[in-house]
């Protein structure tokens, strides 16, 4: 019968304060490391008649009457020691089979030395608890097979899988590549508050706070844009801000609450050069972080290279659907969406029917190549500017890859008149119901009646990371958000 978790955890606690009694620090603030551990095994030659100090957690240990072998793991590497009890002295021997646990952190000092299996190793001459962990770590072989848990303790499943922990590695490189190849194209990186009195940039419902020093309540940013496109106003030409947005809307294998995103601003850039820029961004941050352009994500291979296609919106809508946006009444669109079973609130709006019936739409495109989707209708987007001879598209853009929106793009609208009558069309979209509809900025338009140059713009979070790790995306964030529940435990050495 396994022991309860809360003996084992009864047992390491007596040994520390037995540490403290006599005198030893259980958690000391130093070592005296003198290599990583991998260092130690690339420089295993070099190093074979030097004393080296190496440090990590004990991740195994095997007695065999007067020798143990344990291996440590720092951040780096994992490496075998071998402890004997003649080269260490019996107290000290005792003191590593009686004290130590596998999950403690050990610094253990000594020669190197290649055993008869040819295992690199450590013979230590000595040895210290940097360390004592109070809870056992589950069983090497089995892992952490709960779902649910894996996600609650990912410090956890990074540690035993190396897949995981090599996924957020390769985040990290995703991120650092668009702001490498912004930086290197002249932006400008800023950061601008996450707290708004007024929030806008896209059409999501946010969460409310209350500023207690102020006594008022302020929205969590649900977007990057508004502020960073004040700064055009200021004139910084290009700017951008990598960071994280909220929204307070559904959980689904593509969607969060809490994310990170990226977006940019480029005074006097048009929306062709947008799309040439946007292309050549994503094909260097994919290949920096995949090393390759040819991505395969559930079964289907998507080749990044080359030119992007550009698709018109209103084509691709009246093909699948039937339906002409150019002249079609709002009715029409209900009607189809009657038809086809696609659920809508009566209160919404035109640019709403037509984004739930595109999104059904949306999954059967084509997975083997990205797409920019173009000229899209004006209900579509109250940020976007028209385009010239046809007041009823703006310049927006979707990249559309796996049958999934990867980014959004656009000619940025810098008439403050008309910027203002389209927020207030989205202000009665609100006052009738619909909380995801945005609100009007003042300030913003004011900054906009300052003068505010022509302009593209462009953001993307981080769904285009998962899409491309293919992976759902609440597994590529570390700590995404959950319910509340009783955690199973899993099996424990």
């Amino acid at each position: 019968m396994s022991e309860r978790l809360e003996d084992i955890r009864n047992r390491r606690i007596e040994k520390v304060k037995a540490l403290e009694q006599a005198g030893l620090e259980p958690y000391p603030s130093s070592t005296s490391r003198t290599h990583t551990n991998v260092e130690a095994l690339e420089q295993f030659g070099a190093l074979l008649e030097q004393t080296v100090t190496l440090v990590g957690r004990v991740r195994s240990m095997r007695g065999m009457g007067k020798i143990v072998f344990a291996h440590i793991e720092d951040g780096t590497a994992r490496v075998q020691i071998l402890v004997k009890q003649e080269v260490v002295g019996d107290q000290q021997f005792s003191f590593f089979l009686d004290t130590l646990d596998v999950g403690d952190f050990i610094e253990a000092q000594g020669k190197l030395f290649e055993t008869k299996t040819g295992e690199k190793t450590l013979q230590a001459s000595g040895f210290r608890l940097l360390a004592k962990s109070l809870l056992p770590l589950p069983a090497e072989h089995f892992g952490i097979a709960d779902e649910e848990t894996k996600l609650r303790k990912r410090y956890l499943d990074i540690l035993f899988d190396p897949e995981v922990k090599e996924l957020f590695i390769k985040k990290a490189k995703f991120w650092q590549a668009f702001r490498d190849f912004l930086l290197g194209e002249g932006f400008l990186e800023m950061y601008m508050p996450v707290l708004e009195p007024t929030t806008g940039g896209a059409e999501a419902e946010p969460f409310v706070t209350h500023h207690n020093a102020l006594d008022r309540d302020f929205y969590l940013r649900i977007s990057l844009e508004l502020p960073l496109k004040k700064m055009l106003v200021a004139g910084y030409e290009k700017v951008f801000e990598i960071g994280r947005i909220f929204r307070n809307e559904g959980i689904s294998a593509t969607h969060l609450q809490d994310y990170t995103q990226m977006e940019f601003y480029w005074a006097y850039a048009d929306f062709d050069m947008l799309l040439q820029f946007w292309q050549r961004m994503y094909q260097y941050v994919i290949q920096e972080t995949f090393g390759s352009l040819r991505i395969e994500v559930g079964g289907h291979m998507c080749d990044w290279s080359g030119d992007f296609e550009r698709v018109n919106y209103l084509d691709l809508f009246s093909k699948h659907t039937g339906i002409d946006l150019d002249s079609c009444s709002d009715e029409e669109l209900k009607d189809y969406c009657d038809t086809h079973k696609i659920v809508y609130e009566d209160f919404i709006g035109r640019g709403r029917l037509i984004d739930l019936i595109f999104k059904k739409i949306r999954a059967s495109l084509p997975k083997d190549r990205p797409i920019f989707l173009v000229n899209q209708p004006i209900e579509l987007e109250p940020l976007a500017k028209k385009v010239l001879g046809n007041e009823k598209l703006v310049q927006r853009a979707q990249l559309i890859a796996y049958g999934s929106e990867l980014g959004k793009g656009f000619g940025e609208l810098n008439d403050p008149l008309d910027q203002r009558a389209r927020f207030e069309a989205q202000e009665k979209l609100r006052q009738a119901g619909d909380t995801e509809a945005q609100m009007i900025d003042e300030s913003y338009v004011e900054a906009m009646e300052y003068g505010m140059p022509p302009a593209a713009g462009f953001g993307v979070s981080e769904r285009l990371f998962s899409m491309l790790a293919g992976r759902p995306i609440r597994e590529t964030v570390v700590f995404p958000p959950m319910k509340e529940g009783h955690i199973i435990g899993s099996k424990t050495e």
